[in-house]
């Protein structure tokens, strides 16, 4: 008999070319998948035992494990990867909505300023939890204050991960906040060399803020420094027409030509939004092989990218949820949402209802998002591969009664459908109860925080919206 830590029998399973094969196992050992496959005819017999076996006749029977999972009505895809997120942004929820831009100058900036790494830590713990419930089993962190503290947090509770801090030398910024440009890389390195790599599970990224918060000296040091050492590079680019139109008046050029100018863009570069792109800076960033990372809700706001005229470059694209303060951490909505952005931007002028299918959606938040991790071993269910994969409890009215699962995966699907979750071969939720994160003492946390902490008791905020943390 073969031994594995985790037996999934008698499961659907959405494969890599987005089809649903239904009689398969998984089995899981260590970190990976080390073997997929389907029931043999025998076994397809014994269902109601539950029972698969490999494609080439060998069945489960071979294996036995501590972990069985055995319900056909789970079905078992990747875990999807949020290639843009603020863990430092978790109790801004019910903030952001209808505000003025630009809201991450007047709103987010300040409020992170605040924190503590007591504060930071415990948003960490609230973002994993909320992420884990929702489906997410790996993130890129945009950077903010107390890393290490958020690091030590997502450890704990087994989730894959890229950080990196929040670094900005903008006059406006707060002390807190602010980084001298000879501090910059120094403070990276620290990261670096403390987390990168941890329990096989974090990575750490070099990154500033964004190019218009720091100085040219900054984000030239920060970038080039990365690409030198083969370290990943993070940055928002492109989000508000107004950013770019400073930058062009400051650097008289758009700032993908100006990166590619220095010699800072690499496959290894990471661009959250990419919204206001011109045709120029697209073909650079395919040149490049640069990673695209859409936040369709915090987004839409905004202005639509031309995600279809990105994918026919062959620019990888992942989804985002930009943080929770932009209407949570749920993918599958990003996704629904996605869809209906890009038929009212793109389809219906040219009376293709398929401008972003089903299939398309699901691959930018596997495989895309895998892509924003620069880990090829995500975003499939595969022999070989890390084992990050969820399963979908189908036993429910809005998952029923369908023709097609894969569209109605991303029609009707949430994250509170997520029953079971495993993180690099451990499974850290099952039966929708977490098994590494307390979420009873996370929300008390939280209420207490809430409640009774003077920043948010306090009549006025901070950025003088009376409209922003009245009293609770």
């Amino acid at each position: 008999m073969k031994k594995c830590d985790i037996l999934i029998k008698n499961a659907k399973v959405l494969k890599p070319d987005m089809t649903v094969a239904s009689g398969q196992f998984i089995a899981i050992s260590d970190s990976r998948i080390i073997e997929t496959g389907e029931c043999t005819r025998r076994e397809k017999n014994s269902i109601n035992e539950g029972c698969a076996g490999s494609a080439n006749g060998a069945g489960f029977e071979e294996y036995t494990a501590d972990t069985v999972i055995n319900d056909s009505h789970i079905l078992w895809m990747p875990g999807l990867t949020d290639g843009h997120l603020h863990t430092s942004q978790q109790f801004l929820k019910g903030s952001l909505l209808d505000e003025k831009p630009v809201i991450w100058k007047r709103i987010n900036v300040p409020f992170e300023a605040s924190l503590t790494g007591e504060t930071m830590a415990l948003s960490a713990r609230l973002a994993g939890t909320e992420m884990i419930k929702n489906g997410t089993t790996s993130f890129v962190d945009a950077g903010g204050p107390h890393v290490e503290a958020a690091a030590e947090e997502y450890l704990k509770m087994g989730m894959r991960g890229a950080l990196t801090w929040q670094t900005t030398d903008g006059e406006k910024v707060p002390d807190t906040l602010r980084v001298e440009r000879k501090q910059a890389v120094p403070r990276l390195e620290s990261l670096y060399r403390n987390y990168h790599g941890r329990d096989g599970l974090l990575q750490v990224y070099y990154s500033v803020t964004s190019l218009m918060a720091c100085s040219g000296e900054l984000f030239e040091t920060v970038f080039l420094e990365a690409k030198e050492k083969g370290i990943p590079a993070e940055c928002h680019m492109n989000e508000y027409a107004s950013e770019v139109l400073d930058f062009i008046e400051k650097y008289k050029m758009r700032p993908f030509e100006y990166l590619e100018k220095i010699g800072a863009l690499s496959e290894r570069f990471v661009a959250a939004h990419c919204i206001m792109l011109s045709e120029p800076e697209i073909d650079i960033m395919a040149g490049h092989g640069i990673k695209a990372v859409h936040c369709p809700f915090s987004n839409c706001g905004k202005g639509v990218p031309q995600t279809p005229r990105l994918l026919s470059a062959g620019i990888p694209v992942a989804f985002g949820s930009d943080g929770a303060g932009h209407g949570g951490l749920d993918l599958f909505r990003e996704m629904r949402a996605f869809r209906c952005i890009m038929n009212g931007a793109w389809g219906i002028g040219t009376a293709n209802p398929q401008i972003m299918p089903a299939k398309t959606l699901l691959t930018m938040a596997c495989e895309g998002g895998a892509k924003a991790l620069m880990n090829e071993s995500l975003g499939r269910i595969e022999a070989g591969c890390l084992a990050d994969i969820i399963g979908i409890n189908l036993d429910q009215p809005h998952l029923m009664a369908t023709g097609n699962l894969v569209n109605s995966l991303v029609e009707s699907a949430c994250g509170a459908d997520v029953k079971h979750s495993v993180i690099h071969g451990r499974l850290v939720m099952k039966d929708r109860e977490l098994l590494t994160i307390d979420e009873e003492k996370v929300l008390y946390e939280t209420s207490k925080m809430m409640g009774g902490h003077p920043f948010f008791t306090k009549e006025e905020s901070w950025c003088g919206d009376v409209s922003l943390w009245g009293r609770q």
